[in-house]
């Protein structure tokens, strides 16, 4: 049986096939088109190329921001807007004339990376991705642990900072506003007084405004992480996300972590993901 994954990004759509042995045997990626119309277009289009590599059956899985609601069976908490309160799922089993299999990209994230990449072979594996947002899945066994409501592993929506900054999902002091890539600008940006990209903010943090930036960012990181630990106690906590490349996560990061859990043994690692962004599509693929 080969197995088709795709994952819905926000500016690109990847899809990959898969072999029996799990060998990548085609990949491609296409830019992702902000119109739902267009988005079911794209998915199919890119399923029926795969198709044609295979020389048997398929399954198809697909990543995708946000999560299906189990009380409609519409997306949402999706940051792609266009998809809130779509039956994505539906619609392209419509469409393709086949079942779909489709899971929130973090958890998607969390199981590649559990099955083939940095936490095989671990029990409980806690998948962080930090990047334009934040995220997070749990797999446990090898399987995706959802939860009742399907929110399992949501860690950026956990309030680090009451009465801190705004959140789009209506709340305040969400961890997501504090340490995803467009919070760690902003944040840089208040404090120096210029716009800056988070790579070039990292590579130069000698004066004492980034410091102060390096500083807040680190204590948001450790107080978030460590809440995730002394709550869920996983085997292994993986980083992926553009800001999962940052090195000072996995020393003065770890260490910070260390000190905020409730523990007096702690061991937890926390590694740097294998598959890179590969891992969603990957993940997508072996739902």
């Amino acid at each position: 049986m080969f197995k088709i994954g795709i994952d819905l990004g926000g500016t690109k759509t990847e899809g990959v096939l898969l072999g029996e042995d799990y060998e990548i045997i085609e990949r491609k990626r296409v830019p992702t088109v902000q119109d739902y119309k267009k988005i079911i277009e794209t998915i199919s289009s890119l399923v029926n190329d795969l198709k044609s590599s295979a020389s048997g059956k398929t399954t198809i899985g697909v990543c995708t921001p946000g999560i299906i609601s189990q009380k409609t069976g519409l997306i949402k908490n999706s940051n792609t807007q266009c998809l809130i309160g779509m039956p994505l799922q539906k619609d392209l089993e419509r469409k393709l004339g086949q079942r779909i299999l489709m899971e929130n990209d973090a958890n998607c994230f969390a199981m590649a990376e559990a099955l083939l990449g940095a936490a095989k072979n671990y029990g409980v594996v806690f998948g962080v991705i930090m990047g334009t947002g934040v995220g997070g899945g749990i797999v446990i066994n090898g399987k995706i642990h959802g939860g009742r409501s399907s929110i399992a592993g949501e860690w950026g929506h956990h309030i680090i900072r009451p009465h801190g900054n705004k959140c789009y999902c209506g709340k305040s002091g969400c961890v997501e506003t504090y340490i995803s890539g467009p919070a760690l600008e902003r944040r840089w940006k208040e404090i120096t007084g210029k716009p800056q990209s988070l790579a070039a903010i990292i590579e130069n943090l000698s004066n004492t405004k980034a410091k102060e930036w390096k500083k807040e960012f680190l204590e948001n990181f450790a107080i978030g992480l460590a809440n995730v630990i002394n709550i869920l106690d996983p085997d292994v906590v993986v980083l992926g996300g553009g800001l999962s490349n940052i090195p000072f996560l996995y020393d003065e990061g770890k260490r910070l972590v260390y000190k905020n859990v409730f523990s007096d043994l702690v061991d937890t690692p926390i590694l740097k993901n294998k598959l890179g962004d590969s891992a969603g599509v990957i993940g997508a693929s072996l739902l």
